[in-house]
């Protein structure tokens, strides 16, 4: 099914209905594409089934095509996602008058078990944003700089790396603005305090990058004066990992659990950090009480004389 176009009768359809997400609904660019992808598969696979028809669809039709994709090693949140992509397609057209998409009521999603995010300790987030921590690379001295600033971001910020690498130089926070206006998911604006030490890495960064950093380019840059690929900052995060002693799970993205999880530790109130984070919706929030939770429940047992567990 990969890579296939829609099946021609509904094309039409599709543009349509791709259109409404990138404009009107304003579907960030990564999820307009798996969309696209899900829902051109799902078109496909309609026309394999002589007697499947997407105007008068049946839930057969919808559960064949997920058990279809479960033998292909599609599982979890991917077929969650699928669903999601086909609901969104079927009910569109319906709004349109083109379908009756009834059937996807006795549609029910997969079963997915939630994994909890795995923040780093509170000094192993700070030493992956010290570029000192990289100083034995035969790297240049502005690389690690710029590497260092933009971890500081994620985990000072709590930004997603693509909103940090997204940063003009006009809106860096270089100077005395202690304030980041963050366009994030579904072109959803919000303000995010930026602390001195994340200021003093961003401002070091610029300070030696060899690039002009000018306004209307992008802050951070590649070793050739192009935007900076993300795929090179999960480099410098394996390699802090290596250095630091750190798990498989300290990734970037770990850094952004990282920044919230710290801050409800201490106490932070969970509305301000859905905002910090720009979360769409408190319920996905709330899972950083759950990672409070369970933290102190570990602490509680290695630490408690009555908690140690006696082998039987």
């Amino acid at each position: 099914m990969r890579g296939m176009s829609p099946v021609p009768i509904h094309a039409d359809a599709f543009a349509l209905w791709h259109r409404h997400l990138a404009s009107e609904r304003r579907v960030a660019a990564e999820t307009l594409e798996a969309y696209g992808r899900d829902v051109r598969q799902f078109l496909v696979f309609l026309s394999s089934r002589p007697q499947a028809r997407l105007e008068r669809l049946a839930a057969a039709d919808i559960r064949a095509f997920m058990a279809a994709r479960r033998a292909e090693g599609v599982v979890g949140r991917s077929l969650m996602r699928q669903l999601a992509a086909i609901r969104s397609f079927l009910r569109f057209l319906e709004r349109e008058g083109r379908i009756d998409a009834s059937a996807l009521a006795v549609i029910r999603g997969p079963k997915v078990g939630r994994s909890l995010p795995k923040p780093l300790a509170p000094a192993a987030a700070r030493r992956t944003t010290d570029a000192d921590s990289r100083a034995g690379e035969e790297r240049d001295p502005w690389v690690l700089s710029r590497d260092a600033a933009v971890l500081s971001l994620l985990y000072g910020c709590g930004l997603r790396l693509s909103e940090a690498l997204g940063l003009a130089c006009e809106d860096a926070p270089t100077g005395e603005s202690d304030v980041l206006r963050i366009t994030g998911k579904g072109g959803k604006t919000r303000m995010v305090p930026v602390i001195p030490a994340v200021r003093r890495a961003l401002a070091d960064y610029a300070r030696q990058c060899p690039y002009a950093l000018t306004p209307g380019t992008p802050f951070f840059r590649g070793a050739k004066g192009g935007p900076l690929n993300p795929r090179i900052v999960q480099r410098a995060m394996e390699t802090l990992r290596g250095a630091l002693g750190l798990p498989e799970t300290a990734t970037p993205h770990a850094l952004r659990h990282s920044f919230a999880t710290h801050l409800l530790a201490r106490g932070g109130d969970l509305r301000a950090i859905q905002e910090l984070l720009g979360h769409a919706s408190l319920s996905t929030t709330q899972i950083y009480t759950e990672v409070d939770a369970a933290r102190l429940i570990a602490v509680f047992d290695q630490t408690h004389p009555r908690a140690r567990r006696v082998a039987g």
